[in-house]
This record gives structure tokens, C-alpha cells and sequence, in this order.
């Protein structure tokens, strides 16, 4: 007879483990199947906490080479990274974030089952961990996440040619790496890489960086790209990359039609990824598919009763799914409650906020200025730039702005997007004020304290209505 339980969580990513210990608190019996040996998924082990942890320690080494400015007496050497050292500290936090959800798992009695699974029929689920074994679910949730999707003719052959996964570890710092892609994972490998020493060039196939952003955010960290002595090619096609006996060749044509040819130490292949559905079973098992990824309605149910799927895994209604944690961990939630009996109601998912943590920082929540007039909106804009201000001064951080995108008529707030310090944090007032349906006059009216970064968000309210005080 096999194992029980009300649900049975395929993954323990962000999305998973999430819905488990949610589902858990609803009284739920619940099991996680998890093939690694640690739990926490993709943003734990490869992704969001080991890539944030290195730009962590390219701050503090760009704080320390600014010493002089800051009044404080450095040794006669130049400070240097010491990888060894940076991946010892690095591995470190995210063990201790893994132990942490372990726990989390015993403190809500949770199983975590060692294994692959396999979707097996009648809410059974096969797990394949040397043996085989079999456990029975009431319902399944999906949550097996993504992984870094290649490009057709270049072989990743991990060593010279590599993806996130391996770029995260790399023992010694390259002289030179072009990186291939500029969405968030090319933008925060160039900002690392270039701070310990690098010589970065940076490749996009579309006309501007981080092209999900607002046009004035890929302007401006275009701009300190390039001022950092990072070497930008957008509208750039490569059309062969192959690995060399100490390094790597890469042909590219540029916009005019130019061919040009690259050499580096490294290629980072950084563009996009691909869902992990492979050997689960779900076509076979009758669930509706598109281009690898499980469609789901706006509850997160599949074509199959009782098997639920969040995540990266996922498509909705056929739409393009913003792939980040936070969204997994918001639909886990929806989920677990909708399994409860909760009332529940679909994600708003342009709600969602977007946090590129390169440097100069992103982050940015709703529609940009050319989405909101490709929907008809009668668009105000307002913008205020960081180096104003009396706190960016005194941290000697004042590049970057704070946008916001209205609807005249209205003045509804549509999207909020800023470049520069702490954006990544300031970006959560933005998110409330959405969610709110605020207008751009209840955001002026709302006090910013003094002196802080956070003052450029009241500033741009007011500039969106003509009237920035401090400009």
C-alpha cells in the first residue's frame, strides 16, 4: 500500500516549497519530491541568492577601491578578490537558507521525498532515488521549475562555453568574457565580472539592454555600462561561438551587416530559460502542453484534475509568464489556499515587480510608457533623478531616476520604473501603490522622510504633475 497524503509537491523551489509549507498550515497532509540534496530550487542553489551574493561582493570591493574618497587609509596594494574566499562565503549563506527551509519543512511536517518523480495516473506518483517507489496524492501541485535554455549551433560544453550554473562557481576570475544576452542574468554576471576585473562585452540580438525594461532604464544603464568600461553590442546577431584550446571564438554581425569576431577566456550563454518538464510524464498522462511548458488556467489548474503546476513550468492561458521566485511563491500560495477551500482570485500579473540587481540597480513594477500607450491610455510621465538628492550624495551613489507612467485622466499610477541605489528596495512602494490604485496626487501627497533614496519617488510624483520642488 503506498504512502498517502492530501498533496504531493513536485519540486522545492521557491513555488514548491512554498505551496507545501502553506498547504501544511492548512491542515493539509503533505509530501515534496525534490531531486537535489538540498532543498530550495533553482533561486536557492543557482540563481537568485548565490548571484546576489557575489554582486554583494563586488559593492564592497567598489566601496573599497573608493576608500581614499571616503577618508579611510587602505594599504599601499590595491585590493583584490579572492574567488576561494568569495565562494566559501557565498556557499555559506545559501547552506544556511537550505538548512533553514529544512526546518521550516520539520516544523510544519512536511515529508520530503529523495528522488525524481514521475506523473504516474490516479494521483499516483512514481519516484525513481536508485529504487522505485510509488506514493498516492489527493492532488498534485507542479513545481519543477526551469533550467538554462542553450542557443542552436553553440555547444555549452560547460568549461569554456557556460551557463549561469557554472558562472556562479568559476574559480578564477577571467581576464575576458563576452556574455550572450542582456536580460537580467547577462546585466548582473557583467556587473560582477566587470567589478573583480574582467574585461566584459556584453551581446543583445534586440535594439537596447534589459529590452523587458522601460526605454529610458536600457538608455541609462546602457550608459553606465559603457562608463564602467563594459563594451555593449545591442541589434548584435552571433552567428558561430566554438570552444578554443584556451579560450573562445565568437562571430557576431553587427546592425549594419558587419561581421566582427570576438575573442575571450569565456562565453556565457545567458539567454533565457527552458521549463523542466522532461520524463515527468505530463504528456502522457493527458496534460495540455505548449512549447514544453504546462498550461494552466488562471487558478493554476491544468487539463487534468487534481494536478495543479506554478512556476517556471508554466504557461497561463497561453500567455508569456514572468519567470521569478516571488511570482512562484505567490501562485504556490494561491494554490494551497484554492486546495483548502479558500476564496481565491487570479494574480494580477502586471502587479509584479521586477528587481535586476546589476549596477546600476533596476527595479520596476507595471506597465512601461509605450505599453500603456499601446493600451489606449492618455499617458503623463514624471521622472526625478537620483543625484539630486542630499542621501545619494552623501553615499556617493547618485546615478540613475525614478519614473513614473500615469493616466492623465485619471491620474492613475500605471507603472513605476527606476535605475540607480536601492532601486531593487524602493521598487515595494511602487508595488503597494498599484495595488492600491493610487493616484500620482495621493503619492504626493504621501511624506517621504528626509534626508533618503526614497524621497526620488515623491519627487517624480510631483514632476508627473509638472512640479518637482527640487528640480
Amino acid at each position: 500500500m503506498p504512502a498517502s497524503y492530501d498533496v504531493v509537491v513536485i519540486g522545492a523551489g521557491t513555488g514548491g516549497y512554498v505551496a507545501a509549507i502553506r498547504a501544511a498550515q492548512l491542515g493539509k497532509a503533505v509530501a515534496v519530491v525534490e531531486k537535489q540534496p538540498s532543498l530550495g530550487g533553482t533561486c536557492l542553489i543557482w540563481g537568485c541568492i548565490p548571484t546576489k551574493a557575489l554582486l554583494e561582493h563586488a559593492h564592497a570591493l567598489k566601496v573599497i577601491r573608493a576608500a581614499a574618497e571616503w577618508g579611510v587609509t587602505m594599504p599601499a596594494d590595491a585590493p583584490a578578490i579572492d574567488m576561494r574566499r568569495v565562494h566559501a562565503r557565498k556557499d555559506k549563506v545559501v547552506a544556511g537558507l537550505a538548512r533553514g527551509i529544512e526546518y521550516l519543512f520539520k516544523k510544519n511536517t512536511i515529508a520530503w521525498i529523495k528522488g525524481t518523480a514521475r506523473l504516474a495516473g490516479d494521483g499516483r506518483v512514481e519516484v525513481v532515488d536508485g529504487d522505485t517507489q510509488t506514493i498516492q496524492a489527493s492532488e498534485i501541485i507542479v513545481a519543477t521549475g526551469s533550467t538554462p535554455r542553450g542557443v542552436p549551433g553553440i555547444d555549452i560544453d560547460r568549461t569554456r562555453i557556460v551557463t549561469s550554473d557554472e558562472a556562479i562557481h568559476l574559480p578564477a576570475v577571467p581576464r575576458s568574457l563576452v556574455i550572450l544576452g542582456s536580460g537580467a542574468v547577462g546585466v548582473e554576471f557583467a556587473s560582477i565580472y566587470r567589478r573583480f576585473g574582467s574585461d566584459v562585452t556584453i551581446v543583445e540580438l534586440l535594439p537596447r539592454l534589459v529590452p523587458l525594461e522601460d526605454e529610458a532604464i536600457s538608455a541609462e544603464l546602457e550608459k553606465s555600462f559603457k562608463k564602467q568600461g563594459i563594451t555593449v553590442l545591442t541589434g548584435t546577431r552571433v552567428t558561430r561561438a566554438a570552444a578554443t584550446a584556451d579560450g573562445v571564438t565568437v562571430d557576431a554581425q553587427t546592425p549594419d551587416g558587419r561581421n566582427e569576431s570576438l575573442s575571450a577566456d569565456l562565453l556565457l550563454v545567458a539567454t533565457g530559460r527552458a521549463p523542466v518538464t522532461d520524463g515527468l510524464g505530463a504528456e502522457d498522462l493527458g496534460i495540455r502542453m505548449e512549447k514544453g511548458y504546462i498550461r494552466v488556467d488562471p487558478l493554476y489548474r491544468t487539463s487534468v484534475p487534481h494536478v495543479s503546476a506554478i512556476g517556471d513550468v508554466i504557461t497561463v492561458d497561453g500567455a508569456a509568464h514572468p519567470q521569478l521566485a516571488h511570482v512562484s511563491s505567490a501562485e504556490g500560495i494561491l494554490v494551497a489556499e484554492r486546495l483548502a477551500g479558500r476564496e481565491v482570485r487570479p494574480l494580477n500579473y502586471d502587479h509584479v515587480p521586477s528587481c535586476t540587481y546589476c549596477d546600476p540597480e533596476i527595479g520596476s513594477v507595471g506597465l512601461t510608457e509605450s505599453e500603456a500607450r499601446a493600451r489606449g491610455y492618455d499617458v503623463r510621465v514624471g521622472s526625478f533623478p537620483f543625484g539630486v538628492l542630499g542621501r545619494a550624495k552623501m553615499a556617493g551613489e547618485t546615478e540613475g531616476f525614478v519614473k513614473i507612467v500615469a493616466d492623465a485622466r485619471y491620474d492613475e499610477i500605471l507603472g513605476v520604473h527606476m535605475i540607480g541605489p536601492r532601486s531593487t528596495e524602493l521598487v515595494a512602494e511602487a508595488v503597494v501603490a498599484l495595488r492600491l490604485e493610487c493616484t500620482v496626487e495621493e503619492l504626493i501627497r504621501t511624506m517621504h522622510a528626509h534626508p533618503t533614496f526614497s524621497e526620488a519617488l515623491g519627487e517624480a510624483a510631483h514632476a508627473a504633475h509638472g512640479a518637482a520642488i527640487h528640480l
